[in-house]
């Protein structure tokens, strides 16, 4: 929006797509509340998407979740399915990037599930990657040729979710205490045990977790 183009009104899309040929979108919801992610989705993508097929747009990527589709409790990944509807109705062809959990989100979860000085998350099993992996994938799908369908791409690990985290916390002398919780929520969501991880042929991401905590201490 800084630079005068902003999804949700339309301001500066022609002119911001003029000669693209892939289009690439990683953008996110200001405010995660219910009503408020679904409009934000549901008009950027919509914009968008217009402005594309206006332009000749050959390739439309997005960014989206694993377990999209099996976290419908919550209002956010309501609206990341509702995103992903309008794409796949669209005359664009396109690429669905669902990736796990970056490595960097683990903070957040953490204060999203916090009690007091606890930290109460299921154990269900959870791959996660690095940011700077998940770019790498982005990049590897918009050069090549659209799918028209869905890319999974994860971390090279699976952890239990209260153990990733309790490591996390643990590398940052965070003192707080977590608690493994079958019945905890993960933003609104009940958690199964493989609700969070990808299927077969997921593409996966070279960074350990233990690498990515050693490399992030170094830099604090």
């Amino acid at each position: 929006p800084r630079l005068g183009v902003n999804t949700l009104t339309g301001e500066g899309l022609a002119a911001a797509l003029e000669g693209a040929s892939v289009v690439v979108d990683v953008s996110n919801a200001p405010s995660f509340e219910d009503q408020a992610v679904l409009e934000f989705f549901q008009t950027s993508t919509r914009n968008l998407l217009a402005a594309e097929a206006a332009a000749g747009v050959g390739h439309h990527v997005a960014l989206s979740v694993v377990g999209t589709e099996r976290l419908t409790e919550s209002g956010y990944f309501r609206a990341k399915l509702a995103q992903e509807s309008l794409i796949r109705e669209s005359v664009v062809p396109y690429s669905i990037v669902r990736a796990t959990q970056f490595f960097e989100f683990i903070p957040g979860i953490a204060d999203a599930a916090t009690d007091g000085h606890t930290v109460r998350l299921a154990p269900a099993f959870i791959q996660p990657m690095a940011a700077d992996d998940v770019a790498q994938a982005v990049a590897k799908v918009a050069l090549g040729s659209p799918v028209n369908g869905i890319v999974e791409v994860a971390g090279p690990e699976q952890f239990r979710l209260d153990d990733l985290v309790r490591q996390g916390l643990s590398a940052r002398h965070d003192p707080r205490e977590v608690v493994a919780d079958p019945h905890a929520r993960y933003y609104g969501a009940e958690l199964h045990v493989r609700t969070l991880i990808p299927g077969d042929g997921a593409l996966l991401g070279e960074t350990h977790y233990a690498d990515w905590l050693s490399h992030a201490a170094i830099q604090q």
